[in-house]
């Protein structure tokens, strides 16, 4: 499957969609958000996980585990990003480190790859069955 796009086109993609993130988790989250945080944190990792194996992975294993791989040391980066930046800037402009983020990071990487896992296998056993109808 084709995502139109080609390599450095892609490559341009996630790069502007990281710049946008990490600027994302470097700001407060609004007041309204915050009783919810643990939750973004797994969804932001399971759509991230979504966006950029459809772009990169689709039914690579390999891809698919570098990519979960890679999207939790970010989590990581981010976390002590922010840590970092409350001291640099000697004033709070985002919340601590907090290892319940990086769990909740995890349960939402963890989250897709079952889900990608449940696909995959559905897609192999589509393929099996209309080849062998075409026999």
């Amino acid at each position: 499957m084709k995502t139109g796009l080609s390599g450095g086109q892609r490559i341009l993609v996630v790069f502007v969609w990281f710049v946008v993130v990490i600027i994302g988790f470097m700001i407060k989250l609004p007041s309204g958000f915050r009783h919810i945080d643990k939750e973004l944190h797994a969804t932001f990792y399971f759509l991230a996980a979504a966006f950029l194996n459809v772009l990169f992975a689709r039914t690579n294993l390999v891809r698919h585990v570098l990519i979960f791989i890679g999207l939790y040391l970010f989590g990581m980066a981010i976390e002590f990003g922010q840590a970092y930046s409350n001291r640099f800037y000697r004033r709070r402009i985002h919340g601590r480190f907090d290892p319940e983020d990086l769990q909740w990071n995890l349960k939402g990487l963890m989250a897709f790859s079952l889900f990608w896992l449940i696909c995959i296998a559905g897609i192999i056993l589509y393929n099996k069955a209309t080849s062998k109808n075409k026999l």
